[in-house]
């Protein structure tokens, strides 16, 4: 598990309150239970991989709410276990009452996906890394991150400009004569940016051969069967030694195992962005 210090902007979190508030609770103001003093807890309903409860308690703060106590994020949590437990202001928990437990029904869910995938991948070979795409819904990617790497899974690419990463998409607004100009222009531009590794996505053996000329640190298969997977990684291991091979589209927690002796270093996914949320329970308490 990697505890990841994501880091959230107090006006995001602030941006999360105000669209689900507006201007006032008005069923709580309706029948004047603001005041008074109670507890807040949400509990996990089944085993679950804790992720984002710092983002609870940063928001119970924001409402002024000091007593709290959670489980870090990248931790088993049992059934009924409590994730966040706070004591305050019965308004200010109640504020933050279901946005909490959006976030942790999405975050945890996550978590524990790529937990599952993990160790899946690792039982079967520990060197092979699982590695998370950007294909999320905007708006969502430091969740996305924080969750993904709770459950062991490291950020494949965080943005446009902070990896060279060439596509199809990006061979096709050159010339005819693409992979010559990928070269040239890798060549000539690639230098001031020594730190940086050049990867380039193929579909078959042939555009891995072309894409290593043209410069390529790291080749990405898209959509490449395990079995193919295998034969061209093993050839290209015994060329190129210091290449680095990954495999992406359509990997799953359901084929994962299938890629997992085929030769790559990284598995690259974002299926584990979807699926079931968590099942979280909130239970409020007057005091």
């Amino acid at each position: 598990m990697n505890h990841a210090h994501v880091f959230f902007e107090t006006s995001i979190l602030e941006d999360w309150l105000k669209e689900d508030i507006g201007y006032l609770d008005l069923t709580s103001t309706l029948l004047h239970i603001g005041n008074q003093s109670a507890r807040i807890t949400w509990r996990t309903r089944g085993a679950t991989v804790s992720a984002c409860t710092e983002e609870v308690v940063r928001l119970l703060h924001t409402r002024q709410v000091s007593a709290i106590e959670h489980l870090p994020s990248g931790q088993h949590a049992n059934d009924g276990q409590a994730l966040v437990t706070a004591e305050g202001p019965a308004q200010a928990l109640l504020d933050v009452w279901k946005v909490g437990q959006n976030l942790l029904e999405y975050a945890c869910s996550v978590a524990t996906r790529t937990h599952q995938l993990v160790e899946t991948v690792k039982h079967l070979n520990p060197n092979v890394g699982i590695l998370t795409t950007r294909k999320h819904p905007p708006g969502l990617r430091r969740i996305a991150i924080k969750s993904t790497m709770a459950g062991g899974a490291w950020p494949h690419r965080l943005g446009l400009s902070e990896t060279i990463l060439v596509f199809p998409q990006h061979r096709a607004l050159l010339a005819e004569n693409g992979w010559a100009v990928v070269k040239e222009k890798l060549k000539l531009n690639a230098n001031g940016l020594a730190e940086k590794k050049v990867v380039i996505e193929a579909a078959t053996l042939e555009e891995a051969l072309l894409a290593v000329d043209a410069g390529a640190d790291v080749i990405q298969f898209d959509k490449v069967a395990p079995a193919h997977l295998q034969e061209w990684c093993a050839t290209l291991r015994q060329q190129f030694p210091a290449l680095k091979l990954l495999a992406a589209g359509g990997i799953t927690t359901d084929n994962a195992a299938n890629y997992a002796n085929c030769g790559v270093d990284g598995l690259v996914t974002s299926s584990l962005y979807y699926g079931p949320p968590a099942d979280i329970s909130v239970v409020v308490e007057r005091l």
